[in-house]
């Protein structure tokens, strides 16, 4: 029997047992004496009009034990962000129905001139201590966060003098223990403090085998965009810090994530049909060309003072580099092909995104001199990218060499009153930005136009505000304003021109990015519930949609509007350690497809998530830690711009599970993801591409892993 006996027998003890969850290091009760680094602001996250999420070390590991990565965990955790796809891409991920800024200790991951959509794979989990998410437009972080920010807090610096550090040893395997399933997972930290000097070093290998669904199929392999199964992934991390003073420090990060196709497998042709509700499957074969790889190098200087003139100083120096690699289809592309290289239908390429980021940040922050309740802030961020993307087999440049250079002074103001139970909070930043190309000539498949390079610039003042109202202890409502900032995926519009003539000094399509997002909400902790509802609407006159156009995602400029609810609550239960939660998300998007103005189809699945029920089940007690999950997301409709017409998606639940003994050196940890072993197809593959069955892809099937770990 392809089932395992004795993995049903773990199944069953696994359900029986209170559904549990292990407690993150940040616990939502202590939510508002949390400090948001990614809000460039010490006031704690309640003092913000902001819908603020921390997701603590322990909750982190748990999810990363599930799944694998950083953004499987806040897309499972977060009910506004979209399902992910299971595969080293993330195009079309998104959190409220926009693109979310991922940056690591506030340096942007995220590459929006020629948006890779590798950005939720650059290092690996055991490196970061939490993750903060800031939902909506705003542009306390610059450029990129219309749809919100995910920032990843590394590890931080040891405390005391000594030695300290922690180890992690791993094994995934699918439920029927097919060889070819198999993966592992092998990490260690080590810290050293002595007096004011302090090092953590640290390393991580994982090795991924092949994903199976839950029929016992392999899951098919999309060769072109990347895949994290039949992988391997190296991350090699260090901080070292220098006490300065007391109350001030250096501290020196740097990090080089790396993952990489094994190339053992190959799509199976013909094996997928949308009709028959059959997915896509893959085969053992090589892949032509190079497998598809990211990787992303990165190297921070921070300087922190915590009383410089009764203020508090954060600066921030960084270079960030990243290449990252797609794979060729055994199908030659057809954007790909020029007669003058090859007869036409033969000639096989692939592409590589190269991009370099180099910037620095500086804030300032402190309460005014005789007017203590009154806290202003004051900085600079500066950024320099550089990015391109080459044809790798034939050497030619798909996307040109484009430049990007951003300064933007801004400051914020933050008013506590009466007695701190009303807050006004409000500021501006003020963007000033410049895009530079030198003249190229496009792929032969769009025509070979002459394109006459440009360097246009653009400024843009944006604004945010918003009331805190804590009427009674335990309630919490809020009201605000916010314009985040971005570019278009200046990329995909340049290599796309498809006319003459084109003069990128004043061709309005690379124009940025501005949205508006207004929001609601209320917070509520009385006794043993704590809940939260916050309505908000998003805006861009003239926003970005991805449209699957000649065999890949081209860019086009639309009005976009989108709003949505989302609802949490969790109740701790008269068990002891045990805490049941729920949450829900509804969106709703629209885009002007006629260009008259007004928005009148709904955004499809690659620009809008559906909608979705959370529920979990968390225990801790004693020894024991341990947690249910389930994530529904409800069938529907949504919109197919390529065609202007409708995609049903079926909706589909899925339950996981984890639970963690703690022995007398370490912990042991089992979690299983897809615990009922579910079939199901993925919402991206249900709503994308619906004349393609080979990118009919299946989700994973009943996936277990198990795990050691050790902290000294």
């Amino acid at each position: 029997m392809r089932k395992s006996l004795s993995f049903l027998m773990i199944s069953s003890s696994l359900i029986a047992l209170p559904a549990a969850a292990q407690q993150a290091a940040t616990a939502q009760d202590d939510i508002d004496a949390i400090v948001v680094t990614a809000a460039r602001t010490k006031l704690p996250a309640s003092a913000l009009p902001l819908t603020v999420d921390v997701i603590g070390s322990a909750d982190l590991a748990q999810q990363a034990a599930i799944s694998g990565s950083v953004v499987d965990a806040v897309a499972t955790l977060i009910p506004s962000f979209s399902p992910t796809r299971q595969k080293l891409s993330g195009a079309g991920e998104t959190l409220r129905g926009r693109s979310p800024l991922y940056a690591i200790n506030g340096i942007p991951q995220s590459t929006p001139l020629r948006d890779g959509s590798r950005d939720g794979f650059t290092i690996d989990p055991f490196f970061v201590d939490r993750v903060e998410v800031i939902f909506g437009s705003n542009a306390l972080q610059g450029i990129g966060g219309t749809g919100g920010i995910v920032n990843q807090v590394t590890v931080s610096a040891p405390k005391a003098d000594g030695n300290s550090g922690r180890v992690l040893i791993q094994g995934t395997a699918n439920d029927g223990f097919e060889g070819d399933s198999f993966g592992g997972k092998v990490a260690a930290l080590l810290s050293q403090r002595d007096g004011r000097l302090d090092a953590t070093v640290g390393a991580a290998y994982e090795t991924r085998g092949a994903f199976y669904d839950a029929n016992g199929r392999r899951i098919g392999m999309d060769s072109t965009q990347g895949e994290t199964q039949d992988s391997a992934s190296t991350n090699v991390f260090a901080r070292f810090g220098y006490e300065v003073w007391e109350g001030t420090r250096l501290d020196l990060t740097t990090s080089r994530f790396e993952l990489k196709g094994d190339g053992d497998y190959v799509a199976a042709i013909g094996q997928g049909d949308r009709k028959a509700r059959v997915p896509g499957t893959s085969i053992k074969g090589n892949p032509p060309g190079t497998p598809a790889a990211n990787r992303t190098e990165s190297v921070a200087l921070s300087l922190t003072d915590d009383d410089l003139a009764e203020g508090t100083l954060t600066s921030q120096i960084f270079f960030n580099r990243s290449r990252d690699t797609y794979g060729g289809d055994p199908s030659p592309i057809p954007t790909f092909q020029d007669v003058r290289l090859a007869p036409n239908g033969t000639l096989f390429d692939q592409s590589q995104n190269r991009s370099r980021k180099t910037g620095g940040k500086i804030a300032y922050e402190r309460a005014m001199p005789g007017f203590e309740d009154l806290t202003g802030t004051v900085g600079f961020d500066a950024i320099w990218d550089t990015t391109e993307q080459r044809l790798i087999a034939t050497g030619r440049k798909w996307v040109p060499p484009t430049d990007f250079r951003s300064l933007a002074p801004f400051a914020q103001l933050n008013l506590a009153l009466l007695d701190e139970k009303l807050r006004l909070a409000g500021g501006v930043r003020s963007e000033n930005a410049r895009i530079t190309i030198d003249d190229y000539t496009t792929l032969a498949s769009y025509g070979s136009h002459f394109v006459s390079g440009g360097s246009p610039s653009f400024s843009d003042t944006l604004w945010n505000g918003g009331v805190i109202v804590e009427p009674v202890d335990g309630l919490r409502a809020y009201a605000s304003y916010a314009e985040g900032y971005t570019v278009p995926d200046v990329g995909r519009i340049t290599r796309a021109i498809g006319k003459p003539g084109i003069d990128l000094d004043n061709y309005l399509d690379i124009s940025p990015i501005i949205s508006n997002n207004k929001e609601i909400g209320v917070e509520g902790d009385y006794g043993p519930f704590k809940g939260s509802a916050t309505y908000f609407w998003s805006s861009s006159s003239k926003g970005q949609l991805l449209v699957f156009i000649n065999g890949v995602y081209e860019a086009q400029r639309q009005r976009i509007e989108i709003e949505g609810l989302e609802l949490n609550l969790s109740y701790e239960t008269p068990l002891p350690g045990l805490t049941l939660s729920g949450g829900y998300a509804h969106l709703k998007g629209l885009n002007d497809s006629n260009d008259d103005g007004k928005v009148d189809s709904k955004l499809d699945g690659a620009n809008i998530s559906p909608d979705r029920l959370n529920l979990a089940a968390t225990y801790a007690q004693d020894k024991i830690t341990a947690r249910v999950q389930t994530q529904t997301y409800l069938s529907g409709d949504v919109g197919n711009v390529a065609t202007n017409t409708f995609a049903h998606f079926g909706g589909y639940t899925v339950v996981d599970s984890s639970i963690r003994y703690e022995l007398p050196v370490g912990g042991v940890t089992l979690s299983v993801q897809n615990l009922l072993d579910r079939q199901f197809i993925d919402y991206n593959s249900q709503t994308q591409r619906l004349t393609n069955n080979q990118s009919y892809y299946a989700g994973r099937g009943r996936t277990l892993t198990v795990g050691w770990d050790y902290s000294f």
